[in-house]
């Protein structure tokens, strides 16, 4: 049954890779997505399947009882959610206002709008002597 989680956790890595080699900027955030539920998943499968007893200190006693389960990896896929859903949404905004102002989703396209110049250059004016 593991192995079959691994298969499934290497298919949703390399769907994101394939994504991430994209041009449009769109598929490169779920790319960055896949690839983030994907290491989700590997840390989940690192700390064991199967019916383990629950992560609870009985009283009286100062250790885990023996076959429960391992807290960290949850506590780890719980942090790496959240952060990965504000990467995900800050992404989002960003590819969203460059395509707002640049009028495309190719990457190779915006790539070549930067090289038309500085929009704060000289030619400008906000940074002549004349303007203040």
């Amino acid at each position: 049954m593991t192995l079959l989680y691994a298969i499934a956790v290497a298919a949703v890595m390399a769907a994101g890779v394939f994504l991430m080699f994209d041009r449009n900027v769109i598929r490169i955030v779920l790319g960055t997505a896949l690839i983030a539920t994907g290491v989700n998943l590997i840390i989940f499968l690192a700390g064991r399947l199967g019916p383990t007893d629950p992560a609870i200190i009985g009283a009286g006693s100062y250790t885990l009882q023996d076959g429960a389960a391992n807290p960290l990896p949850q506590a780890l896929v719980l942090t790496a959610i959240v952060i990965g859903f504000a990467l995900l949404a800050l992404a989002t905004i960003v590819a969203y206002e460059a395509t707002r102002h640049l009028g495309t989703v190719n990457a190779d396209d915006m790539n070549a709008a930067r090289d038309d110049g500085d929009p704060f250059g000289p030619e400008s004016g906000e940074g002549s002597s004349a303007s203040r």
